[in-house]
Order: C-alpha cells, then sequence, then structure tokens
C-alpha cells in the first residue's frame, strides 16, 4: 500500500521489519506549486495505528497529514505537557514532531481520555 520501509531491522528468524514507514507525496508533489515539501514518517506503531482505522478515516487522516505537509494548514497545537504537536481531524488526533524537513507521526488515534498520555 502507500507505507514505504525506510530503515529496517533483523528479526531472530533473519527477516527484515520496517521500523519506519513514509508516506508517499509524490502524486501530490507534481499536482502542486510549492517545491519544499515536508516529508511524512511514521512510525512502526503509528503505521499499525493508520492501517487499522477505517477506510474512511484513514483516508482523511492521510489528507490531512498530507494537506499539513504541503502548505502547514490544519488544525495543528503544540502540545504543553510533552515535546510534538497535535493535528486534529475530526474524531482523530496526530501526534507528531517535525523538523524544516520531516514530519514524525508518532501516535495517530480517536481521540480519548488518554491520548496525550503515550509515550
Amino acid at each position: 500500500m502507500f507505507p514505504q520501509a525506510q530503515d529496517t531491522r533483523t528479526s531472530r528468524a533473519g527477516k527484515l521489519r520496517p521500523r519506519l514507514a513514509i508516506l508517499s507525496l509524490e502524486s501530490r508533489r507534481l499536482q502542486s506549486d510549492i517545491i519544499a515539501v515536508k516529508s511524512i514518517i511514521l512510525t512502526r506503531a503509528a503505521a499499525k495505528e493508520l492501517d487499522a482505522l477505517p477506510q474512511l478515516a484513514r483516508e482523511a487522516v492521510q489528507d490531512g497529514l498530507i494537506r499539513y505537509a504541503l502548505d502547514g494548514t490544519g488544525d495543528v497545537t503544540r502540545l504543553s505537557g510533552r515535546d510534538g504537536f497535535r493535528l486534529r481531524i475530526g474524531q482523530y488526533r496526530v501526534i507528531f514532531d517535525e523538523d524544516a524537513q520531516t514530519i514524525l507521526a508518532i501516535y495517530i488515534g480517536r481521540r480519548t481520555t488518554t491520548t496525550y498520555r503515550r509515550n
């Protein structure tokens, strides 16, 4: 599907396990006039959480992340009790950290009372 292995580790059985996944922006990059686009990197846990979402929610979260990476729009707030940011997409939240070139998604899930307590 869309997550592609960025960094791999070898398991005890000798199989390669991806540690990070990258959300591809190539199709959107060609449609956009923006040259500098941030790369979206999902942690392994965030990729699993994204895959577990219902299809409509998954598409909404992907579109929200891509829109934020392309032009910086979205309901984004700096977290107060920990490092990072929160992107609100309807009932879902993406906890992420960013620098000049990348967005690292740490948690993707439905808003609950324990959403912001994860490490």
